[in-house]
């Protein structure tokens, strides 16, 4: 199957009608508070799978989250019924499903920490230092880094100015140049 950047692919309550196996694209997995502000809690890269549809499944749940296509997709469905049967009936798919929720799962408690531990600087300047290119360079909106790290906007623009006073980054209309990716990096390892 195919679906275009920027459709939603599920939404808080709904049913899940399978088990998707990404093969290009990349998806976005959130929650949004009562107040608006948004979460990322991970995305979904070819390979990887989306703990929220494992959940649904395994569990008989809704989802409690949203997923949007970032990018086009391209990606097999299985369909739930086909899903359970293969869990029951093969070994290997059994093992690849819970080792991809494992790891999900790793990296949900990781964020979990990341947000009551490190301080708002450190995981600003280590979501910066993830989506950089090669040469530093990343175009996000200050929402969207808001987003990724569990922040309010406007504190993400406040402390992106205090890194462009303090010659870290230079900032430009929805682009951001790091100019001392070092260090950002020795922030990002602040607890």
């Amino acid at each position: 199957m195919r679906v275009e950047g920027g459709k939603e692919l599920f939404a808080p309550g709904a049913a899940c009608q399978g088990f998707l196996l990404l093969l290009d694209g990349r998806v976005r997995v959130g929650v949004t508070a009562k107040n608006g502000r948004r979460l990322l809690l991970y995305r979904v890269a070819p390979g990887e799978t989306c703990v929220q549809t494992t959940l649904c499944l395994m569990g008989g749940l809704d989802y409690s989250a949203e997923g949007v296509a970032e990018t086009d997709l391209r990606f097999v469905l299985i369909p739930a019924p086909l899903f359970e049967r293969l869990l029951r009936e093969s070994p290997d798919f059994a093992r690849f499903v819970f080792e991809r929720f494992g790891a999900r799962m790793a990296e949900m408690t990781r964020l979990i920490e990341t947000i009551a531990f490190l301080r708002v600087d450190a995981r600003l300047a280590a979501a910066l230092i993830a989506r950089a290119d090669g040469q530093g360079e990343l175009t996000a909106t200050h929402q969207e880094l808001a987003e990724d790290i569990g922040a309010a906007r406007e504190v993400v623009s406040r402390q992106l100015a205090v890194f462009r006073r303090t010659g870290l980054l230079r900032l430009a209309r929805g682009k951001i140049s790091l100019t001392d990716r070092a260090g950002l990096a020795d922030l990002a390892c602040v607890i």
